[in-house]
């Protein structure tokens, strides 16, 4: 399948608008990262985090969510383990998936980047359609953004170390970049 962004949407993702956004303070957009997300953790294929990310979750259904109830965080781009890809905020947004954040001295990532969750956890093998996705998704991101170039594809680990770990110890960079080369 081929992967394009139009009006600052992927074509081929599912739009499900999120309100955890606002205005970027420059057009500017170069970088991409890379982070992971289940809940409850650990656990997939539920409907939690698109709920997550609309502010509709159901506190009740889990302990878990009582401790986020409060949080307001959204991504560009979720990639379900099927591969399946949902959107819930326009690339020209500021997403609020990266918080405290800096990277080769530059600080609130939010600002310039573009983020992708990928349902997962740190220590569980992602599927391959998720790499496929991701690899075909970066390819279109990086045709629509060409700032957006190899060295400035990150995990959330590389901008908040010791904060944050995603996409985790699974994460297999070197397979993901060969993905790349190939496309």
């Amino acid at each position: 399948m081929t992967i394009s962004v139009q009006k600052h949407r992927l074509v081929q993702a599912r739009w499900v608008p999120s309100p955890n956004y606002n205005e970027r303070p420059s057009p500017r957009v170069d970088m991409l990262v890379v982070h992971n997300i289940s809940l409850p953790p650990n656990e997939f294929s539920g409907p939690y985090v698109e709920a997550f990310f609309c502010n509709q979750l159901d506190c009740r259904v889990h302990p878990y969510f009582d401790e986020i109830k409060d949080l307001k965080v959204s991504a560009h781009l979720f990639i379900k383990r099927s591969g399946d890809i949902i959107q819930f905020v326009g690339f020209d947004q500021r997403a609020w998936h990266a918080g405290l954040s800096e990277w080769q001295g530059e600080t609130n990532c939010n600002d310039f980047s573009i983020g992708i969750e990928l349902e997962g956890a740190d220590h569980i093998p992602y599927d391959a359609a998720q790499y496929e996705a991701l690899a075909k998704v970066t390819k279109a991101l990086q045709k629509a953004y060409p700032s957006i170039t190899d060295d400035r594809i990150v995990g959330h680990s590389d901008i908040a170390p010791g904060r944050k770990t995603d996409p985790g110890d699974s994460f297999d960079w070197a397979h993901y970049r060969q993905l790349l080369e190939r496309l």
